[in-house]
């Protein structure tokens, strides 16, 4: 079986759209329709979604607490368990928070302070 022609493509996005109810096409036209793509493939479950190293949110977490050399809160627990599931996730809001928090450990330990 071939690939589908550019062409064909179109077509089958522009009957997809036709045929979308009038909430559906309202949302595709926020988005705007070049930008929406009723062929894309769906996300991994983030079960089974892996970093850059490739560990999962979980085993990053699990591995970060049994490093950690001290017993961790539940709500501590929790807040490293959000923030890997970020991490894994690749979300932009990763990245400040990291930045920051490295900066922040340099500045601290520039005033011979600890946290």
């Amino acid at each position: 079986m071939s690939e589908p022609t550019p062409e064909q493509i179109e077509a089958q996005k522009r009957h997809i759209y036709e045929r979308l109810s009038e909430r559906r096409r309202k949302f595709v036209d926020r988005i705007g329709y070049d930008k929406w793509d009723p062929f894309q493939k769906p996300f991994d479950p983030i079960d089974i979604r892996k970093d850059a190293t490739g560990l999962t949110s979980h085993q990053l977490t699990s591995l970060f607490l049994a490093e950690l050399g001290r017993p961790a809160t539940n709500e501590y627990t929790q807040a490293i368990s959000e923030f890997a599931v970020l991490l894994v996730m690749n979300s932009e809001r990763v990245r400040p928070v990291f930045e920051f928090c490295t900066w922040y450990a340099g500045h601290l330990e520039k005033h011979g302070k600890e946290l």
